[in-house]
């Protein structure tokens, strides 16, 4: 009984290691991508050549891309749980990824060179306030669709209480009424939305973009084999991230 109940404290304190190692990597992601706060960034860095820099920073965003998509896919789940067991599934995959992003923040090299600069302060205010709610949307769309689950605290929780976890029921909250996917609208704004855009930044935004829409294939692909009918006609009714615009200028699927 005793090792029972330190088996569930032991999960429950590994899953909220995880989650609160998840906290700190996305406060730090914040001041990284626009080199704020934080003191090794985007463009903030020992200077590299241009060539190994760049095969440097796409073997890093590799690396994420492969971990983030790998992992998630359900047979390598079957697999993984055979030796994972399953309370920490979700959690584990959040540590791969959180070392993933550190290591990227570690080893990330600026590449020189300026796309865009906008010099008028209410100019650069204005794309702030924009990569500010492109964070905020990230925020609220985990939230919508349950986000301790995501990050793998619902499932620790239930079984330091004794209770069997049951997946989250399919269900399209606000947003997820105009797009199937405002958690990614959200991260692209996020990943658009500099004030500089250097070519470090450029090729960072350019490869998590391309990695964003093949991503979306894969997940859609799990979510109609898990749910069925429900997600195809969903898929087929909601846009997959663009809205769009009734006559009138309301957007389709928004709640009128």
């Amino acid at each position: 009984m005793e090792r029972s109940r330190a088996a569930r404290i032991g999960v429950l304190a590994y899953g909220a290691l995880c989650y609160l190692m998840f906290v700190g990597v996305f406060a730090y992601a914040i001041g990284f991508l626009n080199n704020l706060f934080v003191p090794k960034s985007m463009d903030v860095g020992p200077a590299t050549p241009f060539g190994f820099a760049l095969a440097i920073n796409a073997g890093l965003l590799g690396l994420f891309a492969v971990q983030h998509s790998v992992m998630a896919r359900p047979g390598f789940k079957r697999w993984w749980t055979r030796f994972v067991p399953e309370p920490i599934e979700r959690s584990t995959y959040v540590l791969f990824s959180n070392l993933a992003m550190i290591v990227l923040f570690w080893q990330w090299r600026p590449m020189g060179g300026v796309i865009w600069h906008l010099e008028g302060e209410m100019a650069r205010g204005i794309v702030l306030g924009l990569y500010g709610l492109g964070i905020a949307i990230v925020f609220v769309s985990t939230c919508l669709i349950h986000h301790f689950d995501l990050f793998g605290m619902r499932q620790v929780w239930l079984y330091f209480r004794g209770r069997r976890y049951a997946p989250v029921a399919f269900r399209t909250p606000g947003p997820y009424r105009i797009v199937r996917h405002p958690l990614y609208v959200g991260w692209l704004v996020t990943f658009w939305a500099a004030p500089t855009m250097t070519v470090a930044h450029l090729v960072f935004a350019l490869a998590t973009t391309g990695y964003i829409l093949v991503a979306i294939r894969f997940e859609e692909r799990d979510l109609v084999n898990e749910h069925g009918d429900s997600y195809v006609s969903y898929r087929k009714d909601v846009p997959m991230l663009v809205p769009k615009i009734r006559s009138g200028g309301k957007l389709e699927g928004a709640l009128s």
